[in-house]
């Protein structure tokens, strides 16, 4: 690591804001982040069908990693060995690592959780393994993302008595990683948690806010409550967070939820929605979805969208995918991903150009009506 890295800043300038919506940059080791930015999410230092060039064609700043999965697969210390992620994968701009527990938490019937940690069994072999705070920032210091996350522990959105447990969990776990990072060349994020309870997230928000951590999670959201409850979590924290820190909400990536998350103070975006939609053959856009394994789409001749400016739609038509997804051609997926990336990136360029006009507001009222009409 050397001086210059080492002293890198981790610094936040708003350029611009209208109503709750905020253009900005966060400096990063790797490179400035103009935010509001959507990350692909590259779980196991890929992001699934598409190749760095493509991704930097496509226009993507940020890309998301799993700590969890890359701990078991190839091994954090071996991603270490190869120069860290950057390197191991060929990304130059900054990369995200989330901490693993939400991976760990999903795990249900393969884990048991205790105020120290978690030890739980890989998915892959059914060896065993054990997730404490401190355990999940070496980790992540090994993978050498630019942003690395808390461990927290992610609770149903709906059980109070479990949101009550998990969040002091997540408080002290989070105060445990503040104390255990070591590499001043990496962000470390906290999290707030606290399921649909107003007084939970308040609480939580307050909490991780006094940590002073470079920038702030949201977690716990988009796991099955409603898009309302969602909403409303989103405009109990966004008052109490500091306004010189970025906010990302994990893994939410609809074009309708970054809109909204973005209204009410959002800045970085994660989602795995673009790619696996692809692979499952839709396509996404700013109105909605197409199916393009749909016989009707058989001998059409437009591209998914006119009005799109991305290497697939400028190349090829509706029919020409339906054949490759018929034909189980991987190109099929390696198109739909660009696309549906292309997508959800442009869209947060062209939300970042409408707070910075301060023209947000009849941005976001064109948007929600468009999808309406399409819908109707």
């Amino acid at each position: 690591m050397n001086a210059q890295t080492s002293a890198a800043p981790f610094t936040f300038e708003r350029i611009a804001q209208d109503g709750r919506a905020r253009a900005g940059v966060f400096h990063t080791p790797h490179g400035d982040l103009l935010t509001p930015v959507f990350a692909p999410v590259g779980t196991q230092a890929t992001v699934k069908a598409v190749t760095p060039r493509q991704l930097e064609e496509i226009g993507a700043s940020l890309v998301l990693a799993n700590t969890y999965h890359l701990y078991l697969r190839p091994g954090d210390e071996l991603v270490a060995e190869m120069g860290g992620l950057h390197q191991f994968m060929h990304w130059k701009g900054p990369i995200l690592t989330d901490s693993g527990g939400f991976q760990v938490f999903s795990l249900a019937g393969i884990r048991k959780i205790d105020d120290d940690g978690v030890t739980f069994k890989s998915h892959i072999d059914g060896s065993t393994h054990r997730f404490t705070p401190e355990k999940s920032i070496q980790i992540q210091e090994n993978l050498g993302a630019d942003i690395i996350m808390a461990f927290d522990e992610c609770a149903p959105p709906y059980d109070r008595e479990y949101n009550e447990r998990a969040l002091q969990r997540t408080h002290m776990w989070a105060q445990r990683c503040v104390e255990a990072k070591k590499r001043p060349d990496q962000a470390l994020f906290g999290i707030v948690q606290g399921g649909v309870f107003r007084d939970l997230r308040e609480r939580s928000a307050e909490f991780i806010a006094g940590l002073h951590t470079p920038g702030i999670a949201i977690g716990g959201l988009s796991v099955g409550e409603t898009k309302e409850e969602m909403n409303a979590m989103l405009e109990v924290v966004d008052p109490i967070l500091p306004e010189d820190k970025p906010r990302y909400l994990m893994g939410v990536g609809s074009p309708e939820d970054l809109v909204n998350g973005v209204l009410r103070g959002i800045d970085i975006f994660d989602c795995v929605l673009p790619t696996r939609l692809a692979r499952h053959n839709a396509a996404m856009t700013r109105t909605g979805r197409l199916n393009l394994v749909n016989a009707a789409f058989a001998r059409d001749t437009r591209p998914i969208d006119e009005n799109c400016g991305c290497y697939t739609c400028q190349n090829f038509n509706r029919a020409y995918l339906r054949h490759l997804i018929s034909a189980k051609e991987m190109l099929a997926a390696t198109l739909l991903s660009i696309h549906n990336l292309y997508t959800l990136i442009s869209l947060m360029n062209d939300i970042r150009q409408a707070i910075l006009d301060g023209e947000m507001q009849a941005f976001a009222e064109t948007f929600f009506k468009n999808r309406e009409l399409v819908q109707e």
